[in-house]
């Protein structure tokens, strides 16, 4: 028996082997189904949510806004809901216990997923004593071409045993937000006026509204058994019963087809009438099951990658949760990219900035999908803009968390459950997630072509933006250049300078980088639009040439602090003590959560020389090598390849990985810089969330940007492939490791362009159609593949 992922004969399967509680957090959320509507966690139908299980459902964009009393204070909080639980269904022999794998023996135990088809299947065979076993074996599925309907069949065969089988399904509205532990000192009740009942002879209903934000939510559910079929209602709750006739070696059949749908769906009138209609109109299991491995091979068809091996099979399961999340279905939808994904309850689905490692891959295969969560930042953009406003500044202050309307969701206080203390939380400071948003923007813009975007919203979205960049900058006479003051970097441990009486930090290398940037593209656009547009902009946002010239000011003079040859995380930060890192690792093992370490032991990070991920690092993710180096010379700095390695290394010995993200940004950069030492954090990367490196965390939900991050690794990172200035720019630097792959991408309307690398060979194959030639810039020539055309180009060592 295993505990691990296992690989199928085609490398297509996911698996597990036996049963351990320990373990179901961390398999319901890899074996999470969804659709990019919604999705529910890979629990088993039979157990209810408790210390080891916990089966949530999640529609995209479906929040609700809570109070609570805790540490003394009341604090306010958006979740992303657990909507009502469609999976119940629990089996007995007549007048015994209900059958289940913490009550009952279980002989034999296999979880896994078909990814090809976008199926879970389990299989458990439990004994019942006196020679008699019972194998239940199911298959479910949240189909990926209606987004609204989910099917799940169970199959049930006996041996040693004959007589009746009491089978009860059931909706479920009692359910709560209690998946992670440290939040349920939170009210997590966000269901009310739950009521059920019967529209046909095998279908039944839920409804209930969540209690702020009232969105209304409809289930309807088909049982079908091939026996009679009678109903209990229950408080908050609506059960299907069927009793089946088991024979030895005979297999019995239930299936059970649910429809879902909220009153925030377009084209319906009621979200109950419209999913007890849906569930009427659904075909059975096979048929559903049909249509679905159709819609996922679609899918895998765009977003198609080889990889060899081990992290092949890892990037393939990877691939799968980033389009369960995030589907063309989501196109249609008013949801920003979710940093757990659909599976599970951490962050409490709040909107983070991890749309900057996920927007990079989609752009290239699902760019309608890119488009679609530029949308929702552009939707809220006026929110931003009244955020800036009520902080003093001009232009869009965007929050470090988002959820439904755009305002602020930093939660006030964090648990350190090292300690058991409630703590400030001061991440909303993290005001370069406005920068991300922006370079989102262009990048998407640049790979798909979409200059109408460009044009009116981007263009919008970048000029608030940069707005507000150039308005926060204060001009510092003794240094006679910008500064900005009082902000936090992606590392997240430093928040403050030690023993000031206010949080914030001067000068953060990476804002302050991103943020000229920001003006930059924004002044380069504002000459690239055509003139009627341009006046429009100027109108509707009050620009004046004034202000225009701020922004070039202002871009070229942010301040850059060094200190020892190296770039300077933020202003003072040379200043800090160095951390024991050896004598920590010793005491503590594990030190990714550094903070809550010394926090427990009564000190703070703030002291220290430590960082949580790549802060200064994350430029070398961001931008190349020659458009960093442009950067810098703007701002009036020579970085040369010396000075950048030299930073590598300082930061690299005084990081502690505490996200997933770490080791992504730190496997992209070394991978151009330090080739030997890249891999082992490109694996950390690809065993983040499957072998759960942060320990309980991936059971609470995946972590969505690191897996989309690994994909885009391959993608981007390994090849150097930028979509700049109308070209595919390529500079490959194969891994030893992973110097074998191949995937396909969509660029500027041409569907299915093929790259392949393999031993100093890159192979680019244009499909045939009527669009223009695609301009390939490699560091030593420049070609020109027209479609229909494959080019084979021997690399340079």
């Amino acid at each position: 028996m295993t505990d691990v992922g296992t690989d199928g004969a085609d490398g297509w399967s996911w698996e597990y082997e036996g049963y351990k509680a320990a373990d179901e957090r961390l398999r319901e959320s890899l074996c999470t189904l969804g659709n990019g509507y919604f999705a529910t966690r890979g629990a088993l139908p039979e157990c209810d949510a408790d210390d080891v299980h916990y089966p949530g459902t999640y529609v995209a964009g479906i929040y609700n806004r809570l109070t609570s009393e805790v540490a003394g204070r009341t604090v306010e909080n958006e979740d992303m809901v657990n909507v009502p639980n469609w999976l119940p269904l629990r089996y007995r022999l007549p007048d015994g216990d209900w059958i289940d794998p913490d009550s009952t023996e279980v002989l034999e135990h296999r979880q896994g997923l078909d990814l090809a088809a976008g199926v879970m299947e389990r299989v458990t065979r439990y004994d019942l004593g006196g020679g008699r076993t019972l194998t239940v074996r199911q298959r479910r599925l949240v189909h990926m071409a209606d987004p609204h309907v989910a099917a799940l069949r169970t199959e049930f065969t006996a041996e040693g045993l004959s007589g009746p089988l009491e089978v009860e399904a059931a909706l479920d509205g009692g359910v709560t937000n209690s998946g992670v532990a440290r939040y349920r000192d939170l009210d997590g009740h966000h269901l009310t006026h739950v009521h059920t009942g019967v529209s046909t002879e095998d279908s039944v209903w839920l409804r209930c509204r969540t209690r702020t934000s009232d969105v209304r939510i409809g289930l309807a559910a088909r049982f079908t058994a091939g026996a009679l079929v009678t109903v209990r209602r229950e408080t908050s709750r609506i059960v299907q019963c069927v009793t089946l006739d088991l024979a030895p070696g005979r297999t019995a059949t239930v299936d059970k087809t649910v429809a879902l749908h909220t009153s925030h769906d377009p084209a319906i009138s009621d979200p109950l009438h419209a999913a007890v209609d849906r569930v009427a109109r659904a075909p059975g299991f096979d048929a559903l099951t049909a249509t679905h491995r159709v819609a996922w091979g679609q899918l895998w068809r765009r977003a198609e990658l080889e990889v060899p091996g081990e992290p092949g099979r890892i990037l393939r399961l990877h691939l799968f949760h980033v389009l369960q999340t995030l589907s063309p279905h989501t196109a249609d939808l008013d949801v920003g990219v979710p940093a757990r994904g659909l599976h599970g309850e951490a962050y409490r689905g709040h909107v983070f900035w991890d749309e900057l490692f996920v927007l990079p891959f989609l752009n290239l295969h699902f760019p309608e999908v890119s488009r679609a969560l530029l949308h929702y930042r552009h939707r809220r953009l006026e929110q931003a803009c009244t955020t800036a406003a009520r902080a003093g500044r001009r232009g869009a202050m965007y929050p470090w968390q988002s959820g439904s309307d755009g305002r602020e969701e930093t939660q006030q206080l964090h648990l350190n459950p090292r300690s058991g203390r409630w703590l400030p939380d001061h991440s909303w400071l993290q005001h370069h997630v406005g920068s991300a948003i922006a370079y989102n923007v262009w990048q998407y813009c640049e790979a798909s072509g979409d200059m109408e975007f460009l044009h009116t919203k981007g263009a919008e979205t970048l000029l608030q933006i940069a707005r507000f960049w150039a308005d926060k900058a204060e001009y510092d006479d003794e240094l006679g250049r910008h500064r900005i003051k009082g902000v936090v970097g992606p590392d997240e441990y430093h928040e403050a300078y030690p023993d000031a009486d206010t949080p914030g930090l001067d000068d953060n290398a990476y804002t302050n980088v991103t943020a000229a940037w920001v003006l930059a593209r924004t002044l380069d656009l504002m000459d690239m639009l055509p003139e009627p547009r341009r006046r429009e902009l100027a109108e509707r946002t009050a620009l004046d040439a004034g202000e225009v010239e701020r922004w070039q000011e202002v871009s070229r003079t942010l301040h850059l602090p060094f200190h020892d040859g190296v770039i300077s995380q933020f202003e003072g930060y040379g200043d800090l003590a160095e951390l024991d890192w050896q004598g920590y690792r010793e005491r503590y093992g594990d030190i990714r959560r550094l903070d809550r370490i010394l926090e427990a032991e009564g000190d703070t990070v703030n002291r220290y020389k430590a960082s949580k991920q790549a802060d200064v690092l994350m430029l070398g993710y961001l931008f190349s090598p020659s458009e960093l180096g442009s950067l810098f010379r703007r701002l009036g700095h020579r970085l040369d390849e010396g000075v950048w390695r030299r930073t590598v290394e300082y930061y690299l010995h005084r990081t502690s990985h505490g996200s997933t993200l770490s080791g992504l940004v730190h496997g992209w950069v070394l991978a151009r810089c330090r080739r030997s030492d890249a891999w082992a954090f490109v694996q950390e990367a690809l065993q983040g969330d499957i072998a759960d490196v942060q320990g309980g965390t991936t059971g609470e939900g995946i972590h969505l940007g690191a897996m989309a991050g690994t994909l885009d690794l391959v993608q981007r990172g390994l090849t150097g492939l930028e979509t700049r200035d109308g070209a595919l720019r390529l500079d490959p630097v194969p891994l030893p490791e992973l110097s074998s792959y191949g995937f396909s991408l969509l660029y500027q309307g041409n569907w299915g362009v093929r790259l392949r690398l393999e031993r100093g060979l890159l192979e680019i194959a244009v499909p045939s159609s009527d669009i223009s030639p695609i301009t390939i810039r490699l560091p030593d020539r420049e070609v020109s593949i027209e479609p229909g055309d494959t080019a084979r180009l021997v690399l340079p060592d």
